[in-house]
């Protein structure tokens, strides 16, 4: 994939690779085989060769399911976990090297909404506490009447009454608890978020809710989102363009109204026929083959081959680069590659 001149966008992932070394101690990696004594370590391999670029104004999805390694992206992306390998560029400039200090100019313009609302906000802390913070933190001069103006008019806009400023987190709801994150990441103007299944933990009627909110934010203030999520009729309705991962490699990458109509990869075709639809849209489901492999031992070639119905021995071998097709879509499959699918 070119990233070159003008395709660079606003956030450009480069090659990244992050694996997790979970072996413990010396200890715990001393094993007996065939009667000597082995140290082994094991790696989770969460990402492997991920790139992609987003646009401004975009509101790129990443979907997949659990453990495809959706949310170690958008950590890596955030600057939470840092790359082993690769590179994480935001306007053209490479910010998974630098330090703490040099990403504070970036932590303005790049924010995060987690999953789970009550762990991510502090408990000891008033909702005033927790959305002046970032404000003093970025802005030292700015007075207090200023802040707490501020902190009243992100409370009233992600709906949250500026009355209750003076709450703890355990007084609201959940769905209250998620308005909250995202006004705490709105309380900084910033002009890219990465949302990590922010509505996965809420009631459907809630969920409909915190999207429009999140789309309404976006479109007023000019956002542009990384949205993570394994909902794919959320992600139908709010997406620009998808990504979808499967044991921490990008299988497809196309824009939500194309990937919907015309999948091409054998995993995003399983995944899209598993959605319940009504009427003329239902899909015959496909039956995937197997069990999910583990991150730990990847399979060899393509990752997805134990499961795939259409796989060859060049499949089992060979791992497939992403081809650029002419609708734009970008996929990595040898069948596609080759014309078979």
């Amino acid at each position: 994939m070119g990233n070159s001149g003008k395709d660079k966008g606003l956030l450009a992932i480069e090659n990244v690779v992050k694996h997790f070394d979970i072996s413990g101690g010396l200890l715990d990696q001393l094993t007996f085989e065939k009667g000597r004594l082995t140290r082994r370590r094991t790696t989770v391999k969460a990402l492997n060769n991920v790139s992609f670029t987003i646009q401004p104004g975009e509101t790129f999805s990443v979907v997949g399911e659990s453990g495809c390694g959706k949310s170690t992206l958008a950590r890596a992306t955030i600057g939470i976990y840092p790359p082993n390998s690769g590179r994480i560029l935001y306007r053209d400039e490479r910010i998974d090297n630098k330090n703490a200090k040099q990403m504070l100019p970036y932590r303005r313009k790049m924010q995060m909404i987690f999953q789970d609302p009550y762990a991510s906000l502090n408990p000891r802390k008033t909702v005033l506490q927790t959305l002046e913070e970032p404000v003093v933190f970025h802005n030292p001069s700015i007075s207090s009447g200023q802040v707490k103006e501020r902190v009243s008019e992100v409370m009233s806009q992600v709906g949250v009454d500026p009355k209750w400023a003076g709450r703890y987190p355990h007084e609201f709801s959940g769905g209250q608890r998620q308005r909250i994150s995202i006004a705490r990441a709105l309380m900084v103007d910033p002009e890219f978020i990465v949302a990590d299944e922010p509505v996965s933990a809420l009631d459907v009627s809630i969920q409909a809710q915190i999207l429009n909110l999140l789309m309404e934010a976006g479109e007023q203030r000019g956002l542009t989102y990384m949205f993570i999520t394994h909902d794919l009729s959320v992600v139908e309705h709010i997406s620009t363009r998808v990504a979808v991962m499967y044991l921490g490699t990008l299988c497809e990458l196309a824009a939500a109204r194309e990937l919907f109509e015309s999948p091409r990869h054998p995993y995003t075709q399983a995944l899209l026929s598993a959605i319940p639809a009504l009427g003329e849209r239902k899909r015959a489901h496909i039956r995937l083959k197997g069990e999910v492999p583990t991150p730990i031992h990847l399979p060899s070639g393509c990752v997805f081959h134990g499961r795939c119905n259409h796989a060859n021995d060049r499949c089992l071998s060979e791992i497939p680069q992403i081809t650029k097709l002419e609708s734009g879509t970008q996929v990595a499959c040898h069948g596609v590659e080759e014309g078979r699918l």
